[in-house]
């Protein structure tokens, strides 16, 4: 089965959407959905940014406000902007990688995007995490120490690294197995057709 990478990140509300849809839609189109966490601050760093566009661009912010609720409402699925916006997401990222691993990375950052952006809830503290890993069925002592190790962080470092040399540049970004990127939530469905195509 053919895969595509789904390259997201956890402060990202598009990529709540698109993690709450591909499993059903990738099946449907007969591919594999390969979930790829990474960070976008140091992307938006070498770019001068200090915060997420949708902060800088006020006029940005208040578009993708209503579109989100669009969205959420067209899914059939609760949306609650977090606060602060964007949330601190390196310890997430690091356990959806040792998450990754182990098979259990999707049902993981699901639950992570339904905490932050349905229950309004700050997946920058540890509690909420060893919450999510708890309700999981895993142990919450081991991965919440292995976050700290030098290999786990300088994996997500290369993650980011992987996605910024493939030229990505917001989240989610779904690329191809021969290389096409496509940009945005609701470039899912166009990604899934020419990964199902160019097989």
């Amino acid at each position: 089965m053919a895969r595509l990478q789904f390259w997201y990140e956890f402060a990202s509300p598009y990529s709540y959407l698109a993690a709450m849809r591909i499993e059903e839609e990738a099946l449907e189109a007969g591919v594999e959905a390969d979930w790829r966490p990474f960070l976008l601050g140091p992307i938006f760093a070498k770019r001068g940014w200090k915060t997420s566009p949708f902060n800088l661009f006020p006029e940005r912010g208040r578009y993708m406000r209503r579109d989100l609720e669009r969205w959420a409402e067209r899914l059939s699925i609760p949306f609650t902007m977090p606060d602060p916006f964007p949330q601190y997401a390196v310890r997430a990222a690091r356990i959806a990688l040792i998450a990754g691993d182990e098979g259990w990375n999707a049902r993981f950052s699901k639950a992570v995007f339904l905490a932050e952006f349905s229950e309004g809830l700050d997946i920058s503290r540890i509690d909420v995490l060893r919450g999510i890993v708890e309700d999981l069925g895993q142990d919450a002592d081991a991965v919440m120490e292995r976050i700290k190790d030098i290999a786990v962080k300088e994996r997500l470092r290369a993650e980011t690294a992987e996605a910024e040399d493939l030229g990505i540049f917001g989240a989610p970004t779904f690329v191809s197995p021969d290389g096409e990127l496509f940009w945005g939530n609701d470039r899912l469905g166009e990604a899934l057709r020419w990964t199902a195509g160019h097989n």
